[in-house]
């Protein structure tokens, strides 16, 4: 009689293929997140470009855009991956909501590279006019592609920006969870994607200001990245040469923490069992 040990053992078929459904699961995952990320950076940093570089709308365009840029990506996304779009959001469920903590750095790092390759396809496209109106690629056209403290010109310090960016991102994920929890008022059908872009559209127009909203740390990073890549040296400081880049990465994990528990605390746990609706029956046949 022989001895197996040292043998290699081929597993049995059914599990490999488990294995590779499972893997392939999150390939797909992983695939959606990066591209609704990179659908999301071609509408945001494209209308700033189109906004900066060639002077064509205002405030109003950049914060609209982003917000469908949002609303656009999370569709794409949505089935497969849920549509997070964004660490802060992935970091908070995880937190909060039962999103596998093996997930979170798989996702962040898809995100980030959706948000990178968006970046690019910008930078390639305006490319001329962002050579035209800034041939020194500075703080004027770097905006384009990351945020800085009071958007490069008002007087506001990194700090600042800093408590700006918790408290815009601990109100978008406060509403995430709000518009998304089945307990709660959540829009019915495939309407949240809509309403989590409006929610964006808000904070782009209320909070503004004093750092750009980037409230998402990949889509700050990858296109500082994609900006540095391609002529911009000082991407990963700000107007003040002060080494800002994790302002947007820090910040907006925190706050995300911050605002979900906060509806986890506020909210969550006052609203009532899942029960039917008045009027509703289960079962209609006689």
């Amino acid at each position: 009689m022989g001895s197996c040990a040292g043998r290699h053992v081929r597993p049995a078929r059914g599990v490999s293929v488990l294995r590779w459904s499972r893997d392939r699961g999150l390939v797909g995952e992983l695939a959606a997140e990066c591209a609704g990320t990179m659908i999301l950076i071609l509408f945001g940093c494209g209308v700033v470009a189109q906004v900066v570089a060639g002077g064509l709308g205002d405030h109003n365009s950049i914060a609209w855009s982003w917000g469908f840029g949002v609303t656009f990506g999370v569709y794409v996304a949505g089935r497969l991956s849920g549509g997070h779009l964004n660490p802060a959001v992935s970091f908070a469920l995880a937190m909060f909501s039962g999103f596998p903590w093996r997930k979170v750095l798989p996702y962040s790092l898809a995100q980030t590279l959706g948000a990178f390759v968006g970046a690019l396809l910008v930078r390639w496209n305006y490319g001329s006019i962002l050579y035209a109106a800034d041939p020194r690629r500075t703080v004027k056209t770097q905006i384009v592609f990351s945020t800085l403290p009071g958007n490069g010109t008002l007087p506001v310090d990194p700090w600042g920006a800093f408590r700006d960016q918790v408290i815009g991102t601990a109100i978008l994920l406060f509403l995430i969870l709000a518009v998304t929890d089945r307990l709660n008022t959540a829009p019915k059908g495939n309407l949240q994607p809509f309403i989590v872009g409006l929610i964006v559209v808000a904070i782009g127009m209320a909070w503004g200001a004093a750092a750009g909203y980037a409230i998402n740390p990949a889509r700050d990073l990858g296109p500082r990245l994609a900006s540095f890549l391609t002529g911009y040296r000082g991407a990963f400081v700000d107007q003040t040469g002060y080494p800002y880049f994790w302002v947007p990465i820090v910040a907006p994990l925190l706050g995300g923490v911050l605002g979900a528990g906060l509806y986890r605390v506020a909210v969550t746990r006052f609203l009532p069992a899942a029960r039917p609706e008045p009027g509703r029956v289960e079962v209609t046949s006689g």
